[in-house]
């Protein structure tokens, strides 16, 4: 079968973060299988899904290159669930249940003071056919529980996890629908990834317990209506924790709109989701195909993977290091031409910052005050600078006349004439910006310097 993996967002936000990651590791494992990824709206809460939030994953998915093969919108397959429901409730594995959200509270803390698991109870089961009637008749509308089956153990083999086995009594039937008819996520879920061939399901351990419960659902839609279908396999990644090592609700706003604001690339966010939470070292690495043929599952540990900006930052400088003129040629500050991209590059942590960098050769630049000596040591270099010919080496050039003439070398020899000629006391090699400053400017700014 073709490796078909899914990213399942609800459009009632933005992606943050930790969505990112299982967007960008389910699109690995399929990539890596030459399979599909797929995107998959789940939109069935009227009341919170958000068009503009549609809009808005498929644009944060489109920056971050992770193309999706296909897309579907659980509001448009909403005949779909209801046809598997039929199924199910026939099969004598979904009932209606009628307690309030408030019995229910009620009958977990019950259950807990008497230290025992606050699982449901059941007792929509006991009700007859007629009491079920009477309460419809009286206006009550149930909501909706798959009947899990108690005397099976349900076992897998996590890809991250290893062996998971739950003991089925000890898990509360699902609701998979509401009183008003509308769908929770479980059923739906499990109906689309048999409908559409999901072979690997791969998302947080928060849903280690979820998955024990569609395992049985799966094996009972299967019955009832796939039979040619097979259950995707499970992974369950560790969440990601700030760095301080507590889940961080920062975590759960950081998004591709902060990241682009932080003049984050794209391929530091990759690099370092890729492979945070692996045994893997998180590199500064462009090509997303080394990436893609590095992914395993096998790599993933337990523990919590700690998200921590400053390494993000970091990554960030050095990916920028290796960019290419044609890749940010249209970011770049007016005038800016490969050679000034290749000059200014090392010094960069953002694209962003090119502009303040740039400034250095269109100018102007400020002059900071020199000691009596080093103001005719600069006089000295304008005087040299005019009898040089002008060409790309011309920094070494001029050096090498100054050491010469003056005697001086090292810092006294070079510090001068970088402050001199930029206004600040590092930054970009000399040999690469002073063809850039241009005779003219350069002169001019020695001048001023020397005066």
């Amino acid at each position: 079968m073709t490796v078909t993996t899914r990213f399942a967002p609800s459009p009632t936000g933005r992606l943050h973060v930790g969505n990112i990651r299982t967007a960008l590791h389910n699109w690995m494992l399929a990539k890596q299988a030459g399979g599909r990824f797929l995107l998959r709206i789940d939109d069935t809460d009227a009341a919170r899904s958000r068009e503009e939030f549609v809009e808005i994953i498929r644009y944060d998915l489109a920056w971050l290159r992770i193309e999706p093969d296909g897309e579907e919108r659980q509001s448009a397959r909403l005949e779909i669930y209801e046809a598997a429901f039929d199924a199910l409730r026939e099969a004598g594995r979904i009932y209606p249940a009628f307690e309030s959200a408030q019995e229910l509270e009620l009958k977990r803390k019950v259950a807990l003071g008497r230290g025992l698991p606050p699982i449901y109870d059941r007792a929509a089961l006991s009700l007859s056919d007629e009491e079920i009637a009477e309460k419809k008749a009286g206006g009550e509308a149930p909501h909706w529980r798959f009947k899990l089956d108690h005397g099976e153990r349900i076992e897998w083999d996590d890809g991250v996890r290893g062996k998971q086995a739950f003991d089925a009594a000890q898990l509360s039937d699902p609701v998979i629908r509401r009183a008003d008819g509308s769908w929770l996520y479980m059923l739906p879920s499990a109906v689309d990834d048999l409908d559409m061939g999901i072979t690997d399901v791969l998302r947080g351990e928060d849903h280690v317990s979820n998955t024990a419960v569609q395992i049985q659902m799966f094996t009972a839609l299967i019955a009832a209506r796939y039979s040619s279908q097979q259950m995707p396999r499970f992974a369950h990644e560790a969440l990601l924790v700030g760095r301080e090592g507590k889940l961080s609700k920062r975590l759960g706003s950081l998004g591709c709109d902060a990241f682009r604001e932080r003049g984050i690339e794209p391929e530091a966010i990759l690099a370092l989701l890729a492979r945070l939470g692996t045994s893997q070292p998180v590199e500064p690495i462009v090509d997303r195909s080394a990436l893609i043929e590095t992914f395993d599952l096998a790599t993933f540990g337990r523990a919590p993977a700690k998200f921590d900006d400053a390494e993000l930052d970091r990554l960030n400088a050095a990916i920028v290091h290796q960019l290419d003129y044609a890749e940010v040629a249209g970011r770049l500050p007016d005038g800016m031409d490969e050679a000034g991209w290749h000059a200014i590059r090392p010094n960069l942590t953002t694209v962003g910052e090119a502009s303040d960098w740039w400034g250095l050769v269109t100018g102007p630049v400020d002059t900071p005050a020199f000691e009596d000596d080093d103001r005719a040591y600069l006089a000295e270099a304008k005087a040299t600078l005019n009898t040089l010919e002008w060409s790309p080496e011309i920094w070494r050039d001029l050096t090498a006349a100054l050491k010469e003439r003056t005697g001086r070398k090292g810092k006294p020899l070079f510090l001068p004439l970088r402050r001199a000629l930029t206004g600040r006391d590092h930054g970009p090699d000399m040999g690469e910006l002073l063809p850039l400053i241009g005779q003219e400017r350069a002169v001019r700014r020695l001048d001023r310097a020397a005066a």
